[in-house]
C-alpha cells in the first residue's frame, strides 16, 4: 500500500487524557481531516479503542496505523510525535478478515455483527451453558458442558483465546480457533483449528433454564439460542505497523513470551 507524500490524516482518539494530549499535540502539527477525506486514519488510544475505530470505519476502506495510548496495545505502534509522516510512508500493511456473525435471540431476532478478534459466548446465569456444535451444516459435538466458547481470528488469537488457553494462529494461516472457555463435559476437549471458510453454528441447548450471551468484540446479545460465525469472503481492514514491530512478529513473539 503506497500513502501519499503528505497524506490527509483522520486523526482519532480516545477518552483518555494522554490520548486527548497527544491528539492536541498532533493535529497543532499535522492538519486534521474527516475521514471521508482523508488518505490514512491515525487511531490513538489501546486495543479496545482500536476495535471500535476498526467498526465504525471499515466502510471506508482507509489504512488504519494505531499509537498507543492505553492500558494495552497489542495492535498499536508506539506513540511518538516526531517523523509520523516518515512512519507512515515506511509502515507495513497488515490485512484482517472479519468473523461475520448471526446471533439469534429467543424472541426469533436475527442480529448480524462483526468481530476482529473473536466472538464468545458465555453463561448469563450460575447455570452453565450447554452447546452443541455444527461445522459446514454437521454435528461434531453433541454436548458442550461449560461456561462459554469463543471463535478468534489470528489478530484476536493472543487475546482472550490465548487466556483461554487457546492457540495463537499465525497471521495470514486462513485458520481460525475454537476454544472451550472452562469446558466440564468433555473435560478433556481442548477446541479445534479450522479453516477460515468453516461455516460455524453453536446451537444453545436448554436456552431458557440455561441462558447464554453472545459478544463479537465488544458488542453483545443476551438470550441467545443459535449463533451462526464465518470469516468474511469480502470485508478487509487494513492495519499499518512500524517495520520493526509488525503484527507477524509481534504474534511469534508472544509464543516464546516467558
Amino acid at each position: 500500500m503506497t500513502l501519499p507524500a503528505e497524506p490527509k490524516i483522520a486523526f482519532l482518539a480516545s477518552s483518555a487524557p494522554e490520548a486527548q494530549s497527544a491528539l492536541g499535540e498532533l493535529t497543532s502539527v499535522h492538519a486534521q481531516h474527516q475521514p471521508e477525506n482523508a488518505d490514512v486514519i491515525c487511531a490513538l488510544g489501546g486495543d479496545g479503542f482500536m476495535l471500535q475505530s476498526l467498526h465504525q470505519h471499515a466502510d471506508s476502506g482507509l489504512p488504519v496505523f494505531g499509537m498507543k495510548l492505553g492500558a494495552v496495545g497489542f495492535l498499536m505502534n508506539q506513540y511518538r510525535a516526531e517523523d509520523l509522516l516518515d512512519r507512515l510512508r515506511a509502515a507495513e500493511p497488515a490485512v484482517l478478515r472479519p468473523l461475520e456473525v448471526v446471533a439469534v435471540t429467543e424472541a426469533g431476532t436475527n442480529i448480524s455483527l462483526l468481530a476482529y478478534n473473536e466472538v464468545s459466548l458465555l453463561r448469563q446465569t450460575r447455570q452453565t451453558a450447554h452447546l452443541r456444535v455444527h461445522l459446514n451444516g454437521q454435528v461434531r459435538l453433541e454436548e458442550l458442558v461449560c461456561d462459554g466458547a469463543l471463535v478468534a481470528t489470528p489478530a484476536g488469537s493472543t487475546a482472550y483465546n490465548f487466556s483461554a488457553h487457546g492457540p495463537i494462529l499465525p497471521l495470514g494461516s486462513s485458520i481460525i480457533a475454537l476454544t472451550p472457555i472452562a469446558a466440564f463435559r468433555p473435560r478433556r476437549w481442548r477446541g479445534a483449528l479450522l479453516r477460515a471458510d468453516t461455516e460455524i453454528k453453536l446451537e444453545i441447548l436448554d436456552p431458557y433454564k440455561r441462558p447464554v450471551s453472545a459478544t463479537a468484540d465488544s458488542h453483545e446479545v443476551r438470550n441467545v439460542i443459535e449463533v451462526r460465525i464465518r470469516e468474511s469472503r469480502d470485508r478487509t481492514v487494513t492495519l499499518l505497523f512500524d517495520p520493526e514491530h509488525n503484527l507477524e512478529e509481534r504474534i511469534l513473539n508472544e509464543q516464546f513470551a516467558t
